[in-house]
């Protein structure tokens, strides 16, 4: 399953991270709407909300179809036929949708064959692996180019910050009853782990808990628009681009990130398994390092309401006993954490 991901970057670099050619060849990014909703997070678990592409066709029955718009939805589909009141109604978990029941799950079913398909963005995911002496978590995301740091850059220029992980899912529109907002929310698809990554979390069957995967990613500008573009790629169509991939890269991580309401770059970072304080000095931090360093201008938990807001409790500001500050003090002088990297058996 997919029930953990980061997405830092800030709205503006975030939409310049998903540039696109249109159908005519140019050069665009896409608009947001509801850009005032996007809350940054290094740790957005479900019931948060998380910025999701889709065809802006869906929004304007007269766009091209393969135009795309950034939109900040509910992590957790509420099925447009959904007829209670209130979310703490309904009774089963949709914040992933497996690849194998997607057509036949009433959940899913009419939204998908009704093209309301969308991209969930995120710097990468959060696996655990179930060990002796508990879990170990590691962040999985796409192989990074050696500038991959955010840099600034002016206008169109193409971006050349971190490669944000792009996952296959569907969406649907609720109406609450009376006069509440029109409520967008998503699931993230899930398929067998692909070999570099079933070691940490392949799919077995859990007791009362079904099937775990790992998220559908779509590998590519061309997948993403295949996917998106319902008008022009029909469902059974599409839905061929759902497969395991192997291109991802992955490290282990504090188990810092376990508790939700912890934010910060230390989420992500690196870290050596078995080493008590310090860590061995790679070549290959590079670029790790660079997006983190980069990351604490936009810091989500700068400010106590960029923490993601969930409908069932309040958050509260829960500070490292180390800043995140302090923590890349620390790596910078000793020129290290480990490097991102596949499993081998």
């Amino acid at each position: 399953m997919c029930g953990r991901t980061a997405c830092s970057l800030a709205a503006d670099k975030l939409r310049r991270a998903c540039a696109y050619r249109d159908r005519r060849g140019q050069h665009r990014q896409p608009e947001w709407v509801r850009q005032e909703r996007y809350q940054p997070s290094y740790n957005k678990g479900p019931q948060s909300r998380g910025p999701v592409l889709l065809s802006r066709r869906h929004l304007h029955q007269d766009a091209d179809s393969s135009e795309r718009v950034l939109m900040d939805m509910r992590w957790g589909l509420v099925p447009s036929w959904f007829k209670q009141d209130s979310l703490s109604k309904l009774q089963f978990n949709t914040s992933n949708c497996r690849s194998d029941t997607m057509l036949s799950k009433s959940s899913y079913k009419g939204a998908l064959l009704n093209g309301k398909r969308c991209v969930v963005l995120a710097d990468g995911f959060y696996e655990w692996q179930q060990q002796s002496g508990g879990k170990q978590p590691y962040f999985i995301y796409f192989p990074q180019t050696k500038d991959a740091m955010d840099k600034e850059t002016e206008g169109d220029e193409e971006w050349k910050g971190w490669r944000l992980l792009t996952m296959a899912g569907i969406f649907d529109c609720w109406k609450p009853p009376g006069e509440g907002e029109m409520l967008y929310s998503y699931t993230i698809i899930t398929v067998d782990a692909s070999k570099d990554v079933s070691f940490i979390h392949d799919r077995q069957v859990r007791p009362g808990k079904g099937v775990a995967g790992m998220p559908a990613i779509l590998d590519g500008d061309e997948a993403i628009r295949k996917w998106l573009d319902f008008a022009e790629v029909p469902t059974q169509e599409a839905v061929k681009l759902i497969q395991p991939t192997e291109n991802i890269v992955f490290h282990p991580v504090s188990t810092f990130v376990n508790n939700i309401r912890n934010n910060t770059p230390e989420c992500v970072a690196p870290i050596e398994l078995g080493a008590k304080k310090e860590v061995k000095a790679t070549p290959g931090n590079k670029v790790m390092l660079g997006w983190l360093k980069s990351s604490q201008e936009d810091s989500p938990q700068k400010k106590e309401n960029d923490l993601p807001k969930w409908t069932s409790q309040v958050i509260h500001t829960c500070l490292p006993k180390k800043t995140s500050a302090d923590v890349l003090q620390q790596w910078l002088g000793k020129q290290g954490q480990p490097a991102a990297k596949k499993h081998k058996a």
